[in-house]
């Protein structure tokens, strides 16, 4: 049965203090959520001996390198996050369209590394993840699972990856160089679709007790995380954008439903700028929009249930988009023949041209929603979109040759790419999307009921208390809490940097 991970007391001191011995034993100094959210507070002793580490080095002291405020070297700490701004030459909307870039994380190059440090930190404070002798099990249809084998071993945990074995040889390659036994990977049957698969196979090894499962669609240090820390820093991004354009407003926030832990940057969003919040998925899996469900290829945003994490009553939209639009738009973002067409053709920028390859296929579809709600609020220059990059390309190129080799058997030219550009980029419609009344909601968020209660034993009462907003605010104030904590357990272990 999935757990809350809300706890914010010593549950079990015997595991505390082992946790504080091996702490001190491997040198690892926890940095607090507020560190990550506003990366200046971070002591300037722990920034000095950080230089000497590199960002993809398996090193301690890469965990408070955990934040969006890495610059484009991924090891330099910037005032403002890495992002994006795509204007009409690429879009064809007059809205603004700010993508924070997710590339800059430390050691995956996606932002899913922060969630598994929101995740695994409070157990260990807590006492209730024993380092010496339990497996950190991590859940995921690609980067989480990546995030969470990383975070381990930072923390000399020992971190299990479980991810379908239809993802991208990409994941599958990075996760067999930081495991350290190659059991520690296990792959489940299917593709992106196919979470339940995953679940079985979490309740399996459950069934050991030393086998702790971080699931990240039911963990709400997971939506905590993107709430504090990912909501502060596209907030920062806007206000930066607002220096230069004061009649800026940020109209709304889209993102992959995946875990849902993203769209808690949502709510402080909505919270400090009056932002909207747009969940999106896959067409081809409409379960939001339809109760539907289905296979795709949008790797990164698992589907066919809702997660627990999910604030649905503050979500005004769900978007779907199709695989076969993220699939030709990643080969038109990455072929030689597709970036010739973009800037001899659309005048696309050259430095919108660089940003391409640090667009994954979740990252292409967060785009694509973006541009479909622009047009349904008929958005003009003063307003923008706030949305992620989750990750790059770089974890899809055997993905790029499979569609190539599928929908371009005699090349990927000039005309391909105009074609795909005009059907999924000009083409995007305001189909397929839903302004969610509160019966939409209702309906949304009791589709869970199925998962949660039925199938994975969560009691009704708690599953229903999600309802209320009061729930989601009362959650806020557990950071706070766990940050004491982290700074006791740091002045226990006695490590300095």
């Amino acid at each position: 049965m999935p757990t809350s991970g809300l706890e914010d007391h010593i549950v079990d001191r015997g595991v505390y203090d082992r946790a504080v011995r091996r702490f001190r034993d491997a040198q690892v100094l926890l940095p607090t959520f507020a560190e990550l959210a506003e990366p200046h507070k971070i002591p300037g002793a722990v920034r000095q001996a950080l230089a000497a580490v590199k960002p993809d080095e398996a090193h301690p002291l890469n965990l408070f390198r955990v934040h969006w405020y890495n610059g484009a070297d991924r090891s330099e700490q910037v005032a403002v996050p890495g992002h994006v701004v795509l204007g009409k030459q690429l879009t064809g909307v007059d809205a603004k369209i700010v993508v924070a870039i997710g590339d800059r994380f430390p050691m995956i190059r996606a932002h899913k590394v922060l969630a598994a440090y929101a995740c695994l930190a409070p157990r260990v404070v807590t006492g209730q993840f024993d380092p010496t002798s339990h497996r950190a099990v991590w859940p995921s249809t690609g980067n989480y699972c990546r995030g969470g084998v990383a975070i381990s071993r930072l923390m000399g945990c020992r971190g299990v990856a479980v991810l379908p074995e239809g993802m991208s040889r990409e994941r599958f390659a990075w996760l067999e160089d930081w495991v350290t036994d190659p059991a520690d990977v296990i792959a489940t049957p299917g593709s992106e679709s196919n979470v339940k698969e995953i679940y079985d196979k979490c309740a399996e090894l459950s069934q050991d007790p030393a086998n702790v499962i971080f699931n990240q669609f039911s963990e709400f240090g997971n939506y905590l995380v993107h709430y504090q820390c990912t909501g502060a820093a596209l907030g920062d991004v806007f206000e930066h954008l607002r220096e230069d354009e004061a009649d800026l407003r940020l109209r709304a926030f889209v993102s992959a439903s995946g875990s849902a832990g993203t769209l808690g940057a949502g709510d402080r969003l909505k919270q400090d700028h009056g932002a909207r919040i747009v969940a999106v998925e896959a067409l081809e899996c409409p379960t939001m929009l339809y109760n539907g469900f289905g296979e795709h290829n949008i790797q990164g945003i698992g589907d066919k249930h809702i997660p627990l994490i999910h604030n649905v009553a503050s979500t005004d939209f769900v978007a779907a988009v199709s695989d076969q639009a993220t699939d030709h738009l990643a080969l038109l973002f990455a072929e030689p023949a597709g970036l010739s067409y973009l800037r001899g053709r659309r005048g696309v920028s050259e430095a919108v041209i660089a940003a391409l390859p640090l667009f994954g296929l979740s990252s292409i579809c967060n785009i694509l929603a973006s541009v479909k709600l622009a047009k349904y609020l008929d958005l003009g220059p003063d307003d923008v979109i706030a949305t992620v990059a989750t990750d790059g390309a770089s974890m899809y190129g055997s993905e790029r040759a499979r569609i190539a080799a599928r929908d371009f058997p005699r090349g990927f030219d000039e005309i391909a790419a105009a074609e795909a550009f005009g059907r999924w980029m000009l083409g995007a419609g305001t189909d397929e999307l839903l302004e969610t009344t509160r019966t939409d909601r209702r309906r949304i968020f009791d589709l869970g009921y199925f998962t949660w209660v039925e199938q994975q034993g969560v009691p009704v009462e708690s599953f229903a208390a999600r309802w209320e907003p009061s729930f989601w605010t009362g959650l806020r104030s557990k950071t706070d809490a766990w940050d004491e904590m982290i700074r006791q357990f740091n002045g226990r272990t006695g490590v300095t940097p």
